[in-house]
């Protein structure tokens, strides 16, 4: 049974959908653990696509995705060491345009969740639907989510920070100090080209200066990586901050910074919160 319902005629994320064209996309999330997070929306659309995307974390996830379909299609060959990333994410949005415009049902299978860190998905989905053609996105489990469940961190508890390793050091931000921080793509911070699968020691000291505006170089920091295989286990290396730029990083590890200092209480809020619920 097709467990994906139609999409309504008319508009379509800001688009109109046209309904006398046959093409359709839906990219969908294969999540982060190896046949363990896998929806049953997500599976339908892969078994029921024409053909099919895949851009996940390993050869073995993506032979897992292969044996849903007769017709699965890699992305990793566009990317080449020493070229644009942003080339090649446009390469793999026109690939998948491509089937879609001539009249195929395409599915785009992605790593993790479509909609987090992942710049094709959302593009291909603006694209398909600014042409009219209906287009979706099916949730999966982040490596956000596994972060949390692995690590024991309640973000609700004192709040949590997430933001791009290296837009993090290109952009002043208010951090604070009393929440949790948490930099994605770590291994790759510092870089600006987008043509580097890694930085150096150097570029994570750049880092690590930007990081001591605000934290102590002895404050403790974790890195964290989501593990694929049941099998295996989740990174969580514990560091002093001052030891991360000569840590072992790789583009799947994320770099989290626990609360430096309590929360602090607003005084005047909490006067006039305690008038109202008096009076």
């Amino acid at each position: 049974m097709l467990l994906r319902p139609p999409l309504p005629a008319g508009r379509a994320g800001g688009a109109t959908v046209d309904e006398h064209k046959a093409g359709s996309l839906a990219c969908v999330g294969v999540g982060m653990m190896l046949g363990a997070h896998l929806t049953p929306r997500a599976r339908s659309h892969i078994q029921q696509a024409d053909v099919v995307f895949v851009l996940v974390a390993d050869a073995l996830m993506e032979e897992w995705v292969r044996r849903m379909n007769p017709d699965v299609r890699s992305l990793q060959p566009f990317y080449r060491e020493g070229s644009s990333r942003m080339r090649s994410y446009r390469g793999m949005v026109e690939a998948m345009l491509a089937e879609v415009r001539a009249g195929k049902r395409v599915c785009g299978a992605f790593y993790g969740h479509p909609g987090v860190f992942a710049w094709v998905p959302h593009k291909a989905i603006e694209t398909a639907r600014g042409e009219g053609y209906p287009a979706r996105m099916e949730g999966g489990i982040s490596a956000e989510d596994c972060l949390y469940a692995d690590l024991g961190i309640d973000p609700g508890k004192t709040g949590c920070q997430h933001y791009e390793a290296t837009q993090f050091m290109l952009y002043r931000r208010r951090v604070d100090t009393a929440a949790w921080l948490v930099l994605w793509q770590v291994g790759l911070a510092g870089d600006r080209s987008l043509k580097h699968f890694s930085t150096g020691d150097a570029h994570r000291q750049v880092l690590v200066d930007v990081l001591a505006e605000h934290y102590p170089l002895d404050h403790e920091v974790l890195v964290y990586r989501a593990s694929s295989l049941a099998v295996d286990r989740f990174r969580a290396d514990r560091m002093v901050l001052a030891a991360l730029p000569h840590a072992v990083l790789t583009p799947s590890d994320t770099l989290v910074v626990p609360p430096a200092m309590a929360m602090e209480k607003n005084e005047a809020v909490i006067a006039r919160l305690a008038a109202l619920d008096a009076a």
